[in-house]
Order: structure tokens, then C-alpha cells, then sequence
């Protein structure tokens, strides 16, 4: 028996009523119109198969350790993600490709120790960004420089060593007030006889004796020119004097021999 051809307008009716299948939610999560709720399923890793539509990404209360590179599909409708309650001790700087039109990224309460400003160079328009309740000892003002429309950080209850090392995040906050979230909650831990003081409470003469001992730029390019060039220079000199000397010598012996009977 021969095959019934369906009519060209008959399929395109049948197409119209039945549209492709939307992407399907990830096991485990559950799904609404631009949302995806991934939280509390175990989960070790980023689920991929999310729709290029998800707004709204949670993935809070997991296993996830590690973020490496491209860990999330393109999401170009992507405006909050949320990683907080995880065990996060490291995001890799390509992790957030593909995410940027994120405008909240919550990493509170993971194990991150450090952070690069190249991981958030993707996130263009991010505006909030919760690092509290980490192990931020310390942390690059290049991080929340990173971010152009950066409008609130949360940085409390991390173990911020109060040193030296902390002068530049230190002059970040005080110019960026407005930015930092919960300032009271920014305590020291390290050293002992500074912790649980306010980070915010420190002033210029705070750091003066650091500000001394750093050095710009132009003194270490001063440094390695000057400092090759003395060698050379003092090794010349040697010479020179050196066969000043060798030269008297011969002289002082030729007018004695000229003043032998």
C-alpha cells in the first residue's frame, strides 16, 4: 500500500498547534517560567541543561566545591544566581563566561579564601555581590573594581587580616562608603590584638609606618637600573684606579734608576 501524503497546509496547521517542546528542566529542579530552583538536591556540579531563558538560577544548599571554566551554558537572560550554603573553595577566572547580564551573584557562606578581578570581568552588569560568611583573609580592590555597575558588596564574617597587605581594600571602602553593605560586620581576626575590630574604624595614621615602607613602582624600575649600572660603573673605577696606581709605581722606578750613580 502506498504512503498518504499530508497536505502542505495541514502540516503547517498541525506545527502551529503543537510548538517544539520548551528545554527541559534539569532532574532534580524544580522549573517555572524563567526560574530554575536547584537548591538543596545534593548537587556537586552546575546542572547544563538550562534554557537560554532561565532569569533566575538557584543553586543554593549543595556540594558544589569548584567552579571551573564555562561552568554555565550561555544564559544571556540571567539576572540572579545564587551559590550561597555550598562548599566553594575556588572560581576559576573563565567560570562566569557567558553571564553577563547578571545583576546578583550571591557567594555567601562557602570556603573561598581568594579571588581574581579576571573571574568577574564577565559581569558586566552586575550589581549586587555577597561574599560574606567565606575565608577572605584578604582581598584585591581590583575584585569590586572589576565590576562598573557594582551598587552593593557584602563582605562580613569573613577572617580579614589587618595588616599591611589590607591598606589597599582598606582605601577602596573608604572611598567606596556607599557600596559596602553591613560596614559594622567587617571586623579583623588576625592579628589577635586587633580582632573583631572594625575594619571601617581605621584611619590614614593607622597605616602610616606601611605607607613608608612601600614602594612605588618608580623605585624598583630606579632600583634595577641604578643598581646594574653601579656595578659596572664601580668596576671601571677599580680599574682605572688600578692602573693609576700600576702606572706611578713604573714611574717611581724609572726616576730611581735615573738617579743611580
Amino acid at each position: 500500500m502506498g504512503c498518504r501524503r499530508v497536505p502542505g497546509h495541514v502540516l503547517a496547521l498541525l506545527l502551529l498547534l503543537c510548538p517544539p517542546p520548551s528545554p527541559a528542566c534539569p532532574a532534580a529542579c524544580r522549573c517555572a517560567p524563567g526560574e530554575v530552583d536547584c537548591s538543596e538536591r545534593g548537587l556537586r556540579e552546575v546542572p547544563w541543561s538550562l534554557s537560554p531563558n532561565t532569569s533566575s538560577l538557584w543553586l543554593s544548599y549543595n556540594f558544589i566545591t569548584m567552579l571551573g571554566p564555562r561552568s554555565f551554558p550561555a544564559l544571556p537572560e540571567l539576572r540572579l544566581l545564587s551559590l550561597a550554603h555550598n562548599r566553594l573553595e575556588l572560581i576559576h577566572g573563565r567560570a562566569l563566561l557567558g553571564l553577563g547580564a547578571l545583576q546578583e551573584l550571591d557567594l555567601s557562606h562557602n570556603l573561598l579564601t581568594a579571588l581574581t578581578p579576571e573571574t568577574f570581568l564577565p559581569l558586566t552588569s552586575l550589581a549586587t555581590l555577597n561574599l560574606g560568611s567565606n575565608r577572605l583573609g584578604e582581598l584585591e580592590p581590583g575584585v569590586p573594581a572589576a565590576l562598573p555597575q557594582l551598587r552593593a558588596l557584602l563582605l562580613q564574617d569573613n577572617p580579614w587580616v589587618c595588616s599591611c597587605g589590607i591598606l589597599p581594600l582598606w582605601r577602596w571602602l573608604s572611598h567606596n562608603r556607599e557600596k559596602v553593605r553591613e560596614k559594622s560586620l567587617l571586623l579583623c581576626r588576625v592579628p589577635e590584638q586587633l580582632n573583631k575590630y572594625p575594619i571601617m574604624a581605621f584611619g590614614d595614621e593607622s597605616f602610616r609606618q606601611c605607607q613608608e615602607n612601600l614602594l612605588s613602582s618608580q623605585h624598583y624600575i630606579a632600583f634595577f637600573i641604578i643598581g646594574p649600572f653601579s656595578f659596572i660603573a664601580s668596576i671601571f673605577f677599580c680599574t682605572f684606579m688600578g692602573s693609576l696606581i700600576v702606572f706611578y709605581q713604573s714611574l717611581r722606578r724609572e726616576s730611581h734608576c735615573w738617579r743611580r750613580p
